[in-house]
């Protein structure tokens, strides 16, 4: 499973890819949009940016997953947003709009698993690598 420095490194060379491209390249992965959240950190009250691809939308309402490559615990993003749920995204199209954040309930999680692993099945795969029930977290304007 991928370590934290690990997924640090790579959102750090997928943030320059961006940077560097001026935009034009990096807002798609695996099919998926690729997006930009901002969160507050838990501990420090700093914003804290992750780019995550969003493998599920409907409407202006975006399911990201907390999956962290199915490692046994929560990735930091999920853990800020628990506490302060007021976030920001960037995607292509737009840039630090404002969204609030919530876990999907085990309704909306049983509803919108089976779209997101049928879309992405790695995040099948992840789930099955752990005992951890693994997030979805929706991102409303």
């Amino acid at each position: 499973m991928p370590s934290d420095r690990y997924l640090k490194l790579m959102n750090g060379a997928h943030k320059g890819l961006l940077r560097l491209s001026g935009g034009r390249f990096g807002w798609a992965a695996m099919d998926m949009p690729v997006l930009v959240l901002t969160t507050t950190g838990r501990r420090s009250g700093q914003p804290r940016s992750v780019m995550l691809t969003s493998p599920h939308r409907e409407g202006q309402r975006m399911v990201i997953v907390a999956s962290k490559g199915g490692e046994d615990s929560h990735p930091a993003w999920f853990l800020n947003l628990r506490e302060n749920p007021q976030v920001t995204v960037s995607m292509k199209d737009a840039s630090d709009v404002p969204m609030v954040a919530h876990v999907a309930s085990p309704e909306e999680r049983d509803r919108l698993w089976p779209v997101v692993s049928d879309k992405q099945a790695r995040y099948a795969e992840y789930q099955a690598k752990t005992d951890r029930e693994i997030p979805l977290v929706l991102l409303e304007p």
